[in-house]
């Protein structure tokens, strides 16, 4: 089990969703790695499309990235603080990047959003199908 099913199975009902929503607000895998490279961080989200080893990220450059007011939306969909959000965005995006991925470029990564994340590669569908039947 990788890190993003671990966080995932200890967050609330709308995990998948949140992490969606993100995801299409801030224009979907491509448009998140063109802020990151707007922001001098393209060379992390680079990595995480890449079929290569994923860089670490931290919760401040996350919210310096993202900004506060969808981390802040992400945190009420979780039902978490907006830190906390950005503590578990540090670890969840590299990876939910990565498998959005799989063939190391972003193109088609955005249809998978479509379905809440169910068709990801790497189990992490059944992992979110469960959290949401809970």
């Amino acid at each position: 089990m990788g890190l993003l099913d671990s966080v995932l199975n200890g967050l609330g009902d709308d995990a998948a969703g949140g992490l969606s929503d993100l995801l299409k607000g801030q224009g979907g895998v491509a448009g998140l790695a063109e802020k990151f490279g707007q922001n001098g961080l393209g060379d992390l989200a680079a990595s995480w499309i890449s079929k290569g080893g994923n860089a670490a990220i931290s919760p401040e450059q996350i919210a310096a990235v993202i900004g506060s007011g969808p981390i802040a939306d992400f945190a009420k969909k979780l039902g978490i603080s907006p830190e906390q959000a950005s503590e578990t965005l540090a670890g969840l995006l590299p990876e939910a990047i990565d498998r959005l991925t799989p063939n190391g470029s972003a193109e088609g990564a955005d249809d998978m959003l479509g379905g809440l994340l169910e068709n990801l590669p790497g189990g992490i569908g059944g992992a979110l199908g469960g959290l949401f039947k809970r």
